[in-house]
């Protein structure tokens, strides 16, 4: 009897072990049967100005939840979104990196009439389409200017959807243009603020003073709040398409002054019924009470604060950030439109 009560104990436990390993065997699947390529895509997006291709790369698979990510700048990278890889992939979670059109591994077209918010959102769509998300198991991040890309995205195809996070994004610019002001300006050496205000009066921003004053009076406090920071985030950095970067936001994070600097959905957000999650840190370039704001206007609005962080909260409060992130997606998963975070 023992002994048979022995070989259903280890039989239970290689059932176990199988059980716990197969959804990983699964996540990791090969996505064909033909050449292997790591997940990246180039997908094809037509535009006023002809068609042009966009990177992509799909981490994991999950059928249930796909999340694809929107990057800041404009022009930068999905690069310092790397870190997602040592959270969401224990969690089952699939997601999918993306350069926007115009940033490092995707095509770099000169015609400065494609950076429009409007031609970005319809690339998000042409994207959606192309790898197949569905309103079933399709959610959205997107980080900083990609926050406003993920708002003017829901606002239009929300149907497609079943989750949105904006993450370190105001719904105003002239607010985040105020609050860079009133608030974050008054936190910097006033010597150092009027060297700044100088150098801006004379739009001599191609002078390397500029970067000099900002990055360790405002950069190293409100972007990222790590005293090295880690090379994915350098990478997406280095490699900033300037040319979109300054006609979209102007030329720097201090403030906003490019095509975005008017951008204002404050009261459009109550059309937005999908669930949503707002992310706020508190020493963030925007304000985070105006974030928790936002997600008491949206029909089903949650919110995150991490307490630790800046505008890279995935970075310098890492914890709190992925794991808030990793509760949304699997509550909005099994049903719910709220998240108490």
């Amino acid at each position: 009897m023992k002994k048979f009560m022995l070989l259903i104990a280890t039989a239970s436990l290689l059932l176990s072990c199988v059980e716990t390993r197969r959804p990983v065997d699964e996540y990791f699947r090969k996505t064909s049967d033909s050449v292997q390529t790591g997940g990246v895509r180039l997908i094809p997006v037509a535009t006023p100005k002809g068609t042009f291709k966009v990177w992509t790369k799909q981490f994991g698979n999950n059928p249930r939840i796909r999340l694809l990510l929107l990057h800041g700048g404009p022009g930068a990278t999905h690069e310092y979104f790397e870190c997602f890889e040592n959270f969401l992939p224990a969690a089952g979670i699939e997601f999918i990196y993306y350069d926007q059109l115009g940033s490092a591994y995707s095509d770099q077209p000169k015609e400065k009439d494609l950076w429009a918010l409007d031609r970005f959102v319809e690339e998000v769509e042409q994207v959606r389409q192309a790898l197949n998300l569905t309103k079933e198991n399709f959610y959205l991040l997107g980080h900083s200017w990609g926050g406003i890309l993920a708002t003017e995205y829901a606002l239009k195809y929300q149907q497609n959807l079943k989750g949105l996070i904006i993450s370190d994004m105001m719904a105003s610019c002239p607010d985040y243009g105020k609050y860079a002001d009133d608030v974050l300006a008054k936190q910097m050496d006033p010597a150092v603020l009027a060297e700044v205000r100088k150098i801006e009066a004379k739009k001599d921003f191609a002078n390397p003073r500029y970067m000099e004053l900002l990055m360790p009076n405002f950069y190293a406090k409100h972007i990222l709040r790590l005293p090295d920071w880690p090379d994915p985030v350098m990478r997406a950095f280095n490699k900033l398409n300037q040319k979109v970067y300054v006609i979209m936001q102007g030329p720097s994070e201090f403030g906003i002054s490019g095509r975005l600097e008017k951008w204002d959905r404050k009261k459009d957000l109550p059309q937005i019924s999908v669930p949503t999650l707002t992310i706020g840190a508190k020493h963030d370039t925007m304000d985070p009470e105006h974030m928790k704001w936002m997600s008491t206007q949206f029909q089903n609005g949650s919110y995150l604060y991490c307490s630790e962080g800046s505008h890279m909260a995935m970075w310098d409060d890492q914890q709190a950030y992925m794991s808030g992130l990793i509760k949304f997606i699997k509550e909005v998963d099994a049903g719910k439109k709220r998240v108490d975070l």
